[in-house]
């Protein structure tokens, strides 16, 4: 094998080929240094990130100030397990509980985690709280959602993909259709339901967005029923959609928040489940638990990254920029394109094949021309860029899209 100076790109992924699973399927490009919204090959070819490592890193590739906070933290000290205090957790407990306006968080590592954290709490919830008998509490869940990979959240997925050759699944799931409040309406009444698990955005799924008034009103049909609705904001939240949280497009509080990705900035990896006492307290000592959550580096990088949002005003950057997006992607003149939408700068293009081309070829074609994103479900590419992104960046982004398309012709 020559030397890493002397590897090309297709040394490198031949190398992942030859030695990782294959569970992904990456666009052919091989990175090696990020910063702000730019990263750069192996070969120093230049390129706009319009992913975002799935909304991860809504501020920008290596943040000075977040890199600053993981540097002096891991020097000093970087775990500790939960069987002692440390002197950095209290004050992340405090500070993002102020943050989002809740009681209480349970600190994770990952998204997933964080979505069965949730799922258990509820169970907790609906056991101890609303008196469902034991093993009897189910959960409702929408089509075409995606939470993560473990059993447990692929059992409630309507992705074959996702859930091919992996059961027997685990059971307690109602599934309806995303966006109908008249489905959920139905499932409610139903006295063992004991929560709502939702996307605001179903962002894996193409960036669907629901219509307007829908979180409302699926909020208040489960404070009718007394039901906990639980908001999955991992990929929607963090600035991405123009607020804090997509909820807050309407005004919704959610009883349980999922939040993961871009609370770290995508340096380190955090999640977390914010709920009420009434909630929270329903797990004691020895219930549920993780050797990595709530580390004190986890801590300083989070409470870093989520005052650099406040600090940048990264909402109000998303909610302007999205729509310049979109305006300027709804300009091109293609047959291809047969759909834009998307909320701040959460975005999707549906693509309609052309002459054999796909979403894919759309992709590997706007690599070469400096930008990266990637199809999802076929048929969708999602642009995300970070949302430290300024109006010159992103129409220079799109005069390189514009070209591409122009191939296409």
């Amino acid at each position: 094998m020559a030397t890493s100076t002397a590897m090309t790109s297709q040394d490198y992924m031949q190398r992942e080929e030859k030695y990782g699973a294959h569970n992904y399927h990456p666009l052919p490009v091989v990175l090696d240094k990020g910063e702000g919204v730019h990263v750069w090959d192996v070969e120093g070819k230049h390129y706009y990130d319009f992913l975002s490592s799935y909304s991860a890193l809504n501020q920008g590739h290596n943040h000075p100030k977040i890199l600053n906070a993981l540097k002096k933290q891991a020097e000093k000290l970087s775990l500790t397990s939960r069987a002692f205090y440390n002197s950095v957790l209290g004050e992340y407990e405090e500070f993002v509980t102020k943050y989002f306006g809740y009681d209480k968080v349970l600190p994770m590592n990952t998204g997933a985690e964080a979505d069965e954290t949730a799922i258990k709490l509820v169970r907790k919830w609906a056991y101890k709280k609303k008196g469902i008998p034991q093993d009897q509490a189910k959960i409702i869940v929408c089509e075409d959602n995606f939470h993560g990979r473990t059993v447990t959240i692929v059992s409630m997925s309507t992705d074959p993909d996702a859930r091919a050759d992996y059961g027997p699944f685990t059971p307690g799931f109602v599934t309806i259709p995303y966006n109908d409040t008249e489905a959920l309406e139905k499932e409610l009444q139903d006295p063992n339901i004991a929560g709502f698990l939702l996307e605001p955005i179903q962002g894996e799924a193409g960036v669907n967005v629901p219509d307007d008034g829908y979180l409302k009103k699926a909020y208040e049909l489960c404070k009718k029923h007394n039901v906990l609705f639980m908001a999955d904001e991992v990929q929607s939240g963090i600035a991405r959609t123009g607020k804090l949280l997509a909820c807050d497009h309407e005004g919704v509080r959610p009883d349980v928040l999922i939040l993961g990705k871009a609370i770290s900035g995508g340096m380190y990896p955090v999640s977390a489940v914010l709920a009420d006492d009434e909630v929270m307290l329903t797990i004691q000592p020895g219930e549920h638990g993780s050797t990595f959550g709530g580390n004190p580096v986890a801590a300083k990088v989070a409470m870093a990254a989520l005052e650099v949002v406040r600090e940048e005003n990264l909402a109000d950057n998303a909610e302007r920029l999205g729509k310049i997006f979109r305006d300027e992607f709804k300009s091109i003149q293609s047959e291809m394109i047969s759909e834009v939408r998307g909320k701040g700068l959460l975005n999707a293009v549906v693509i309609k094949p052309k002459n054999g081309k796909t979403a894919w070829d759309v992709c590997v074609a706007m690599k070469e021309h400096g930008v990266l994103a990637k199809p999802t479900h076929g048929d969708i590419i999602r642009f995300a860029p970070p949302l430290v992104i300024n109006e010159e960046q992103l129409r220079d982004a799109m005069e390189k899209i514009k070209e591409t398309f122009k191939e296409f012709e």
